[in-house]
């Protein structure tokens, strides 16, 4: 929930090639010693120094700390901007004592121990809107943008690529506490987020001018103050010309976060090549595509899932494979295939970050251990 004053120029493509990935991710900074938030995010950002062309900045909260990547190509430049970014704001963070915890949510802290909104006008302005909403909003996700140059064809790219958001959903859950409590979701940052009037699942959206015709009429009536407050899980991104997906928790596995960007550029691209050559696409209702992300929250990976292609419940497994056969093509001609497919596999078998924690706890009965392993997780 980045404030409008933030400019990562680093998803601005020169170039003006389509296909480019940014991915921006937001991190927990916890005490070394009892594992709790610490209210110091923003002079844990002062204290880093991000590679070039890269960015470290604050997030809504005084507990949390976002990065953005510098523009990708590949999974080797995915990667090294990841891993640059996450050491090196965990090392400002050990300077003080913190740590980095890249999880959706913490595993115990109560909302009211984040330190509140940091006190920018753009913040405060949606504290004073949105009131308590504002004050629970201790969640942490992952954006991945991919360049689409042409707004026509972003809107198209985004109605296709709608079905596939609970699948997104569903691989990187990664939040299944709240306040100490197990929600029983594996995405509790979903149900959490999607409070927001303006987020959740996109409608299904004509063309561009229906799309400009939205945001004039909700800024007309004052329901937001600019583009950038549509928090729905797909958008045009409001800086760049760039697709934005935000349905994801943030991953603690960087191959996750690695995988996930690749996931997602590549459903992009076969969106794109569909919607040029005209391919048959019968738009979901929004109810169903609503119930199908609420299923993908609550259960991850655990479950069935709603394919909202052949309009059936099917075991999370085979749901994962049919999609992952349909990105195929294009994740060979990039030669990430085998790992992205590798990826999947271990977290389909082994389970999401969801599960990974509520193993902790069932080993350890305690939740601080919890937030040890996704703290060492982080930076594996």
């Amino acid at each position: 929930m980045s404030a409008e004053h933030q400019t990562f120029d680093v998803f601005e493509d020169p170039r003006g090639i389509d296909f480019t990935l940014g991915v921006e991710e937001e991190f927990f900074v916890v005490d070394a010693r009892d594992r709790a938030l610490r209210t110091d995010a923003e002079a844990v950002v002062k204290r880093s120094d991000a590679p070039e062309g890269n960015v470290i900045d604050h997030e809504l909260k005084r507990s949390q700390a976002e990065t953005g990547t510098a523009v990708c190509r590949d999974a080797g430049g995915v990667r090294a901007s990841i891993v640059a970014l996450r050491s090196r704001l965990a090392a400002a963070a050990a300077e003080s004592g913190g740590r980095l915890l890249a999880s959706g949510t913490h595993p115990f802290a109560h909302w009211s121990d984040d330190g509140g909104v940091i006190p920018e006008p753009a913040y405060l302005r949606l504290r004073e809107t949105y009131g308590q909403l504002t004050e629970e909003q201790m969640v942490c996700g992952c954006h991945v943008h991919v360049g689409v140059r042409d707004p026509e064809m972003a809107i198209a790219v985004m109605n296709r690529a709608r079905p596939w958001i609970p699948l997104l959903v569903a691989v990187s859950a990664n939040s299944p506490f709240w306040m100490g409590d197990d929600t029983r979701y594996a995405s509790y940052r979903t149900e959490v987020f999607h409070r927001w009037p303006t987020a959740g699942p996109p409608e299904h959206v004509d063309d561009r001018a229906a799309y400009d015709a939205i945001l004039d009429d909700l800024e007309a009536t004052k329901l937001i103050d600019g583009p950038a407050r549509i928090y729905w899980d797909i958008r045009p991104s409001a800086r760049y010309p760039t697709l934005e997906f935000r349905a994801a928790d943030v991953m603690t596995s960087v191959d996750e976060a690695v995988a996930f960007a690749l996931i997602v550029r590549a459903l992009v691209e076969t969106c794109h090549a569909e919607a040029l050559a005209g391919t048959p696409f019968r738009p979901p209702r929004s109810e169903l595509v609503r119930g199908a992300v609420w299923r993908a929250a609550r259960s991850g990976l655990s479950a069935q899932l709603i394919d909202l292609d052949a309009m059936e419940a099917v075991p999370a497994a085979e749901l994962v494979a049919r999609s992952l056969a349909h990105l195929r093509p294009v994740l060979e001609a990039h030669g990430e295939w085998d790992e992205v497919h590798r990826t999947l596999d271990r977290t389909v078998h082994l389970g999401t970050g969801a599960d990974r924690q509520r193993a902790a706890l069932a080993r350890s009965g305690d939740l601080r251990a919890v937030v040890d392993m996704l703290v060492a997780a982080t930076l594996a």
